[in-house]
């Protein structure tokens, strides 16, 4: 829980300092002092509701036991299995099949899966993965990638801003103020990129503990392992209507089969190494820093023992 505490406490900084960094460039200091109160004003905002717009993002609709009685049973028997209080079930019109879990805690927890995950999935794949999602919700990492979503969003809209004003030579002022219009276009490209690295950090590791705690609800890592084969497949043959800053909350890159800088800023390990894992194959060469720490469905289980 602490680990959790700390690395909230330093995404919200890092972000912030990003946030304020671009007011800098924009307004000097009284511009920063601004960015100050507006990032003070996201933290809070987003803490309350990030789900909810999260949500209405992707125009998920809410289901429950009369409407989607299968995918409702599942996540209920998954969640009295997990120890957690059953979560609202939302579904994503979208064939992509994909899902993601959001909330601020286990007792506001979301569970959103798309139309395509229920219709290319079987009811062993669909429960991996929605084991996996509670495996976030259970881990208390949903509040991080929710406020991550918030920040980075703001962060990519602020710099598309810097980089318009400076474009068209708004905010005249003092050089000795920020960086010049050279530092404010500088600052606009960057501050997106960073705000992806940070993204980047916390959700890749948080992968693949979530895998390892589905595989201890579901007592079937082989059945997520399925699962994300047919993810990594469908991300190159069906195109996700996706938002970059939300890209780390899914358990699969909604770019996957996508090319360019997006490919190249991942937030998620290797599906390859991911299924490894979890099938207690041995690790490929691709992904060394994770390949020390130990084998997939050993660890899966002592995972889920720790939590327990």
């Amino acid at each position: 829980m602490i680990g959790n505490h700390f690395r909230t406490a330093l995404l919200l900084t890092v972000l912030t300092v990003i946030i304020m960094l671009i007011g800098q460039m924009l307004g000097g200091t009284g511009g920063m002092f601004i960015a100050l109160i507006f990032a003070g004003g996201i933290n809070f905002f987003s803490y309350w509701h990030s789900d909810k717009i999260v949500l209405k993002m992707y125009k998920a609709r809410e289901a429950d036991s009369q409407s989607a009685p299968e995918l409702y049973g599942i996540v209920e028997q998954l969640a009295q299995k997990a120890g957690l209080p059953v979560p609202r079930v939302y579904i994503i019109p979208q064939q992509a099949p994909n899902a993601f879990a959001t909330g601020r805690n286990p007792e506001h927890a979301v569970v959103a899966v798309t139309e395509g995950l229920l219709h290319y999935m079987n009811n062993r794949e669909i429960a991996g993965v929605i084991a996996h999602e509670l495996g976030h919700v259970k881990n208390r990492d949903i509040l991080i990638g929710s406020i991550a979503a918030t920040m980075a969003g703001a962060i990519m809209m602020i710099a598309n801003f810097a980089r318009f004003a400076a474009i068209f030579g708004g905010f005249s002022r003092d050089e000795g103020e920020g960086g010049g219009i050279f530092g404010l276009i500088a600052m606009s490209i960057i501050a997106p990129v960073a705000a992806m690295l940070v993204q980047m950090a916390i959700s890749r590791s948080r992968e693949y503990m979530a895998d390892a705690t589905s595989a201890g609800i579901t007592g079937d890592p082989d059945g997520l392992a399925a699962a994300l084969e047919k993810l990594g497949a469908y991300s190159k043959k069906i195109p996700m209507q996706a938002e970059p800053a939300t890209a780390h909350m899914f358990i699969a890159n909604p770019f996957g089969g996508r090319r360019g800088l997006t490919h190249l800023f991942s937030t998620h390990p290797p599906i390859e190494q991911r299924i490894a894992r979890l099938r207690g194959q041995k690790p490929t060469n691709s992904d060394h820093s994770q390949s020390r720490t130990g084998n997939g469905a050993g660890q899966a289980r002592q995972a889920w023992e720790r939590l327990r």
